[in-house]
């Protein structure tokens, strides 16, 4: 995948339609406010990109599934301007896989 945006809307027609947030209580669905601790969730894949007008310009997007089925997205900047509290919170994931295609 060559662009975040292209990324995004191939994991939403593949069905990682939730949105998420970090918040103090931990990691909150946006449709129905629930909100799931570390061990509730897997990170099953995750992809970085690069601005192309800025090389500071990083992003990650997180590939999550919850305990309860739902399958969605959570977005941070990469590198220095990453939000702490975002990487925080995934630190504290034990479940991560990074699919490399062949």
């Amino acid at each position: 995948m060559n662009t975040m945006t292209d990324c995004i809307n191939r994991l939403t027609i593949a069905g990682y339609t939730e949105n998420f947030r970090v918040t103090k209580s931990g990691l909150k669905s946006l449709s129905d406010e629930k909100i799931y601790e570390p061990s509730d969730i897997a990170i099953t894949n995750f992809y970085r990109f690069e601005g192309h007008s800025d090389p500071s310009d990083n992003s990650i997007v997180y590939v999550i599934e919850t305990n309860d089925g739902k399958k969605g997205m959570l977005i941070d900047a990469f590198g220095t301007d990453a939000d702490a509290k975002i990487n925080d919170f995934i630190l504290q994931i034990e479940s991560i896989e990074k699919k490399v295609v062949k």
